[in-house]
């Protein structure tokens, strides 16, 4: 996932630890496959980055970066000089022609994005494409990843998980979109910004029900790194006052639960709750109480008054 947060660090180590860094001047220039090496980087802390990857760096021909000046941060704090160019959406499509002839020629060129695995909500993907239909070889240079690194410190199901991107940031687009994932029977990932991630929440909650479990994770391997585990309608509630977090974070949302809750019992309630109250109120009640979709619970209440 990408990051421009100025809050990344680097552990201090103990006395006698070897670093990265002196690594990476033992190490020197090492000769490589030539091809496209895709090197994880860093999503904050920056010791997190494999030996793999410092020999990568520093033996390629040419590294390539969403953010020369997020990349230069990264490759002066573990001593290597590289060939730093810029790639990204903006430029890609009039890069990928000479960078492909370059790769063709036999050139070991190493691809990163400002944080995590490249081609994970990144612009590589393109290129990664493209090279592969070529017959260039694609080298994978795994690390840190914000989807795994949230996902094993949210308590929620990990055998199986959906990774979803950044989910359109207008509600409407939001909701339809999430509609077509309720029914996923895996632990859902998300990325979003701290600008959205309260009305985010409400509308997934409103979606996939309130009492889902859920979790925020932000500012992973970072100082101030957080996790706040909770249902999903809390989680809205909570950020809602909180106000928006800094950081770029990772939502991940639990697999919908066996139904075990009898149609009876459902309308049942839906019936007793709108003799007190208007039919979206009732409905929005009976959704949170047996952790339904708001939007199924109207709809349900809505057939039950017009056949009252």
């Amino acid at each position: 996932m990408s990051s421009k947060d100025p809050s990344i660090h680097a552990e201090t180590r103990s006395a006698g630890e070897t670093s990265a860094a002196d690594g990476a001047k033992q190490h020197g220039k090492h000769r490589l496959e030539p091809g496209l090496h895709l090197v994880a980087t860093p999503i904050g802390n920056l010791r997190d980055i494999t030996l793999r990857a410092l020999d990568t760096l520093a033996g390629a021909d040419e590294v390539l970066a969403e953010d020369t000046r997020v990349a230069r941060k990264l490759l002066d704090a573990h001593g290597i000089r590289a060939k730093l160019s810029a790639y990204h959406d903006h430029n890609g499509a009039e890069r990928r022609p000479d960078l492909l002839e370059k790769l063709s020629g036999g050139a070991t060129i190493a691809l990163i994005s400002d944080a995590g695995t490249p081609l994970v909500s990144d612009p590589g993907w393109k290129l990664a494409r493209e090279a592969l239909d070529a017959g260039i070889r694609v080298i994978p240079v795994p690390g840190a990843s914000a989807v795994l690194a949230g996902l094993v410190a949210s308590g929620l199901p990990s055998d199986r998980f959906m990774f979803c991107g950044f989910l359109p940031p207008k509600s409407g687009q939001r909701k339809k979109e999430a509609e077509t994932l309720k029914s996923v029977p895996a632990t859902l990932v998300f990325y979003e910004g701290g600008s959205r991630l309260a009305q985010c929440l409400a509308d997934l909650a409103d979606v996939l029900g309130a009492n889902r479990e859920a979790a925020v994770a932000r500012e992973l391997t970072k100082l101030f790194e957080e996790t706040r585990r909770a249902p999903l309608g809390e989680l809205a509630d909570h950020y809602a006052k909180e106000g928006a977090p800094k950081g770029e974070i990772v939502i991940l949302i639990g697999p919908p639960v066996a139904e075990t809750v009898d149609a009876a019992d459902i309308d049942a309630a839906l019936l007793e709750a709108m003799a007190d109250h208007p039919t979206k109120k009732a409905a929005t009640l009976v959704a949170d109480r047996f952790g339904l979709s708001k939007r199924d619970a109207y709809q349900r209440a809505l057939t039950l008054k017009d056949n009252g």
